[in-house]
C-alpha cells in the first residue's frame, strides 16, 4: 500500500518537470529558429539607454536582421554592434561608410541619435567598426515591451523570484 502511494505521488511530480522542460526547449528552439531565419546571433535586442531617443527608448525592443555579405550597410541604417571584449551590444545609427583597401569588409563609423559625439571612442582604439562586428540590422521595434528585462536585470532577486515562483506553480499545478 505505501509503495503504490509513494508511485503515485511521484508520478505527477515527474510529469510537471517533464513540463517544465518542454516549456524550455520549445523557447529555446524558437529562439535558435528565429536566429537562422533573421541570420543574425541575437534577433531581438532590448534598448538599454537614451542615447538613441527620439529615434528608440528605453526599453523598446529591436527586431533585428543581418544583411546579406554582399548587401552594404547605408549612411542612416540603424545597427547592433559587438564591441570585442564586451557583453552588451550597442544601438546606433551608421553616419559614415568605407571599404577596406584588403579584403571585402565594410568599414562603419557610427553615432547615438541622442549623442553629442560619434563612437570612434567607444571602439577601444579601431579608427571604424568592422562590419564583422555587427549583430543585426534594426528592422522593426515593439515600444517599452523590453521594460520588464531591464526591471529584471536592475533587480535581479526580483528576477529569482520570479524564476522561483514560475518554477513552483509548474511543480505544484494540478493539471492533469
Amino acid at each position: 500500500m505505501f509503495a503504490d502511494l509513494k508511485r503515485t505521488a511521484v508520478r505527477p511530480l515527474l510529469l510537471q518537470i517533464l513540463n517544465f522542460a518542454t516549456v524550455v526547449a520549445t523557447a529555446l528552439a524558437m529562439w535558435k529558429g528565429l536566429s537562422v531565419l533573421a541570420d543574425s546571433e541575437s534577433p531581438v535586442v532590448v534598448v538599454l539607454s537614451g542615447s538613441m531617443e527620439p529615434a528608440f527608448y528605453r526599453g523598446d525592443l529591436l527586431f533585428l536582421t543581418m544583411p546579406g555579405p554582399k548587401t552594404r550597410f547605408e549612411v542612416g541604417d540603424i545597427t547592433v554592434y559587438k564591441i570585442p571584449g564586451q557583453e552588451i551590444p550597442i544601438v546606433h545609427r551608421v553616419i559614415e561608410t568605407h571599404d577596406e583597401k584588403q579584403g571585402y569588409d565594410q568599414l562603419l563609423l557610427t553615432k547615438g541619435d541622442n549623442n553629442d559625439a560619434d563612437d570612434l571612442g567607444l571602439y577601444n582604439g579601431p579608427r571604424w567598426m568592422k562590419r564583422k562586428n555587427v549583430v543585426g540590422k534594426v528592422r522593426g521595434y515593439m515600444p517599452y515591451v523590453g521594460y520588464v528585462t531591464i526591471v529584471l536585470n536592475d533587480y535581479p532577486k526580483l528576477k529569482y523570484l520570479l524564476l522561483a515562483g514560475l518554477g513552483l506553480s509548474l511543480l505544484f499545478s494540478n493539471d492533469e
